[in-house]
């Protein structure tokens, strides 16, 4: 990847996908998490479309995408099967792939913490998929209920997925770095004995205060 790039990658990862969901990312579902604690991820995503229970197609995206990509792959028919392991994440960490984000299962959870390789799926599952059945490689996907396009950017960590779209990116990360910047102004206030009352302008009158509150 670019310098440029990288240094994108690690602006994003600073904001958090929280924040960029919040910003005009696109969510997707909570099932789409970490496969191992402290995963983290950002980058421009590969799309792959899988066949029924099969990754055939995982295995052409790992030997083509571009280094500093994220494998955006939809395998959610089914999802029961462990499409991803230990022996595509050395192929992938050899050949500098950012990342995984799997509407499907995955497998060798230790391996891929192991090896530092950033994965979110919907499941861990043991059993193998076939790899005949075709598939696609750089189609609009649907992952988690996001629609993904290559060349979207994806944000990963514990909090869940993002899907930054690429037409939006610089306006999104601009959002994001005024939004990062108020919260930190908030932190600083807060700790100071401010409260989130006072900072937000709520209304605390609609909160009824029971004799055990006082």
């Amino acid at each position: 990847m670019s310098p440029e790039r990288v240094a994108l990658a690690a602006e994003l990862l600073r904001h958090g996908a929280a924040t960029l969901g919040e910003t005009g990312g696109l969510v997707t579902h909570p099932r789409i998490r970490a496969a191992w604690p402290g995963a983290a991820v950002a980058g421009p995503a590969y799309t792959v479309q899988l066949g029924e229970g099969d990754n055939l197609a995982i295995h052409v995206a790992c030997a083509d995408a571009p280094a500093g990509s994220v494998l955006v792959v939809d395998a959610s028919d089914p999802p029961d099967f462990g499409y991803w392991g230990e022996v595509l994440t050395t192929q992938a960490v050899a050949r500098g792939i950012a990342g995984l984000v799997i509407d499907g299962g995955c497998r060798d959870v230790a391996a891929l913490q192991a090896r530092g390789f950033p994965v979110f799926s919907a499941l861990v599952t043991l059993r193998g998929a076939a790899k005949e059945r075709g598939g696609s490689v750089g189609d609009v996907v649907t992952v988690g209920g996001a629609p993904v396009r290559p060349g979207d950017w994806v944000v990963g960590d514990a909090d869940g997925v993002t899907v930054v779209p690429g037409a939006h990116l610089a306006e999104v990360t601009g959002l994001a770095r005024t939004r990062t910047d108020r919260e930190q102004e908030m932190f600083t206030a807060l700790e100071a004995g401010a409260t989130t009352i006072e900072l937000l302008g709520l209304d605390p009158s609609a909160v009824r205060r029971g004799s055990g509150a006082d």
